[in-house]
């Protein structure tokens, strides 16, 4: 199912509660993020993920990043010292949109992190994204929308061409028309007690 998002007020809370609900039942979503669309789905669900890898045809080993609410959410499922914590925070309140990786506590499904010890996790700019993960309570998954080794899809009325059983196995697709990011968000590791590595800029 399609929904075009707009910021009509009631329009977004039935959308907040449609995404939500669909989460919690174990779904896979399309959801719009502070960069490029995403596929989604909750972080702690081991099915569920399973479902993005195959639709994204990608190699299991291959680690996914989540969204949190809150560095009180990230602390639940990585390990955070004081100086990573002020890097955090520096980074979140920068202009771009910035994913972080730490390591993880190993409370969320190994299928996440591959053969890592280190959890990727962002904190969104969206308002809209916010309210949904404060709604299902667990971080998110959040992956690039296209097929491994494609470029990302910006358009949605492609997405049948990418993803011919979408239909099927994907429950809810939120548009909100071109995204104001066309490329993913920048990719620290914050894991080594030296300088952060910048892995993506």
């Amino acid at each position: 199912m399609i929904y075009s998002y707009t910021k009509n007020l009631n329009a977004e809370t039935s959308l907040i509660a449609a995404a939500a609900r669909s989460l919690k039942e174990g779904r896979v979503l399309v959801l719009p993020t502070d960069t490029i669309y995403g596929l989604s789905c909750r972080a702690d669900d081991k099915t569920a993920i399973k479902k993005i890898f195959h639709l994204k045809k990608r190699d299991p080993k291959s680690a996914l990043l989540v969204l949190v609410n809150s560095l009180a959410m990230l602390k639940k499922y990585v390990f955070v010292s004081r100086r990573q914590e002020e890097l955090i925070r520096r980074y979140w309140r920068a202009a771009r949109p910035t994913t972080v990786i730490l390591r993880q506590r190993g409370n969320l499904p190994k299928e996440l992190t591959g053969a890592s010890d280190g959890l990727a996790l962002r904190l969104p700019k969206s308002k809209f994204l916010i309210k949904i993960l404060n709604r299902v309570g667990v971080p998110l998954v959040s992956t690039s929308l296209n097929t491994s080794g494609e470029e990302p899809i910006s358009d949605l009325k492609n997405l049948s061409f990418h993803f011919p059983t979408a239909g099927r196995e994907i429950d809810l697709i939120i548009d909100t028309g071109q995204p104001r990011y066309l490329k993913p968000s920048r990719l620290i590791d914050l894991r080594g007690a030296g300088r952060p590595i910048i892995l993506r800029k």
